[in-house]
C-alpha cells in the first residue's frame, strides 16, 4: 500500500508570516497537534506544533498575537512521498520518533500521514504498532515533533 492511498488530503497548513495565535486557533479548530508551514507557492518550509508554540513563544514571554509562526516553527522537516510504501513511511516515523509526516510531491505539500492513518488500515496496522513502539521506547532520544 502506498502513502497516497491512506494520507489525509488536503493537508491543513499555515503561512510562516501568520501569527502563533492564529496557528493555535487552527490547531484547536481542527483538533490537530501539528501544522505544516508552507510558502505562498505551497512549498513545505517547516512545521509548527503546540509544543513549539509553548516552548518558543509563551514560555519566553512573547505575545502569540505578535509573534510570527516562522519564529517558533521547526525548520528541519522529514517528509514522505506519495508513492512511498506505507510500511517504509511507518519505519521512518518510528526511527525518527514522529507521529505525523508531511507528504510532499514536486516540492509541494500534498497531504499528511499520521500513525492514526496507518492504524486505520488493516494492511498497515502492525506497521503503525511497530512505529508507536519505537516512538515510545526511545523517549530518551527526544522527539523532533
Amino acid at each position: 500500500m502506498k502513502v497516497r492511498d491512506i494520507m489525509t488530503n488536503p493537508a491543513i497548513h499555515i503561512s510562516s508570516a501568520e501569527t502563533v495565535e492564529v496557528a493555535a486557533r487552527m490547531l484547536t479548530h481542527y483538533n490537530i497537534g501539528l501544522l505544516p508551514v508552507c510558502s505562498p507557492q505551497g512549498k513545505l518550509c517547516g512545521v509548527v506544533t503546540d509544543r513549539d508554540m509553548v516552548t518558543r513563544c509563551v514560555a519566553l514571554g512573547k505575545q502569540p498575537s505578535k509573534t510570527a509562526v516562522r519564529e517558533v516553527m521547526t525548520g528541519r522537516v522529514l517528509s514522505a512521498q506519495p508513492e512511498m510504501q506505507a510500511s517504509v513511511a511507518a519505519h521512518l516515523m518510528g526511527r525518527e520518533q514522529i507521529r505525523r509526516l508531511p507528504v510532499v510531491e514536486n516540492g509541494k505539500l500534498c497531504g499528511m500521514l499520521s500513525l492514526a492513518d496507518l492504524a486505520k488500515q488493516e494492511q498497515s496496522v502492525m506497521d503503525a504498532a511497530d512505529a508507536l513502539t519505537d516512538i515510545s521506547s526511545n523517549i530518551s532520544r527526544g522527539s523532533v515533533w
